[in-house]
């Protein structure tokens, strides 16, 4: 895996990551210390917006080998947090074919997940989920590892099989600063040789929407009776708030990079992916953040589907 960049952090509101689980891991302050960015770093970011890290054709391989299914099922009996929030529902409508789970090996080693989505793309390969699911926010050096998407997961079924992600494309400030909390994922063929959203279809995904309307949101919150296990939903109007959007939502670990989808439609399971899930108002959340998506996450996504 190739990587490198320098370090800066900013000041940032206080918020609480939704991180992906790890055992007693369960969430992190954002950041709050500042430190000035250096005419170097400066050039860096205006240069190149986007921060790339690649795997190679080995680990990829040995990604897939690492994610059985008795270690899929080990790391969602890893951790609980707590009980699933009244505003969550499990989700039992129309198999969301396009949304999944997202597994990994943190900076810290340890067996962990997220949530993603299967998007509209040219090389039909393009998955979004959070920045927080590929590196440690503000820390070039700490990303994570052996990475596979498992596309409409459920209570261990994989009707799909896993994709290998081979490159992660995140802004360059959610790498140095810890700003701007989403990424784009470039995974292998799957099993049988067929791209990603050839075989589970594409989630449309907008640009520089305005904020506001209804969004449901989506995730797989380690939060029990699921733990992981299943897929389920928050529903909310989103408004601005702290340079983010928010709605109202009590997912948890674990349902980081979830979609937020507008204009839903419960009957066919579909929507246009306007954010992803970033992070919470607290431990005992009442709100989910997510970023909006401006120049410098269309500029990713672009190169990702170019990839």
């Amino acid at each position: 895996m190739r990587d490198s960049l320098p370090s800066v952090t900013r000041r940032l509101p206080r918020r609480v990551t939704v991180l992906a689980v790890a055992g007693t891991a369960l969430a992190l302050v954002v950041p709050v210390q500042a430190t000035a960015a250096s005419g170097a770093t400066r050039a860096a970011r205006a240069a190149d917006p986007v921060a790339t890290m690649t795997f190679t054709a080995t680990e990829r391989r040995a990604a897939l080998a690492y994610w059985t299914p008795a270690r899929i099922k080990a790391v969602g009996k890893s951790v609980d947090l707590g009980p699933t929030g009244p505003k969550t529902k499990t989700w039992t409508g129309t198999p969301m074919k396009t949304v999944g789970r997202l597994f990994f090996v943190n900076a810290g080693g340890a067996d962990t997940w997220c949530t993603a989505t299967a998007v509209k793309s040219a090389n039909r390969s393009v998955v979004m989920t959070a920045a927080h699911c590929v590196r440690r926010s503000a820390s070039p050096a700490n990303t994570n590892m052996t990475m596979v998407f498992v596309p409409a997961y459920s209570k261990g079924r994989q009707p799909y099989g896993a994709f290998a992600v081979r490159t992660a494309l995140t802004p360059r400030t959610f790498a140095q600063e810890g700003t701007n909390d989403v990424a784009a994922l470039v995974v292998d063929a799957g099993r049988n040789g067929r791209k990603l959203t050839d075989a589970v279809g594409a989630t449309p995904i907008a640009f520089g929407r305005p904020v506001g309307g209804t969004v449901s949101a989506f995730g797989y919150p380690a939060t029990h009776p699921q733990l992981g296990e299943q897929l389920l939903r928050c529903v909310g109007t989103a408004k601005k708030e702290n340079g983010t959007q928010m709605i109202p939502c009590d997912m948890t670990g674990g349902s980081s990079g979830g979609p937020w989808l507008a204009n839903f439609d419960s009957a066919t399971g579909k929507g246009t992916l306007v954010s992803v899930n970033s992070a919470l108002d607290s431990l005992q959340p009442t709100k989910m953040y997510g970023e909006i998506l401006g120049a410098t996450a269309k500029t990713m996504f672009q190169r990702a589907e170019r990839g």
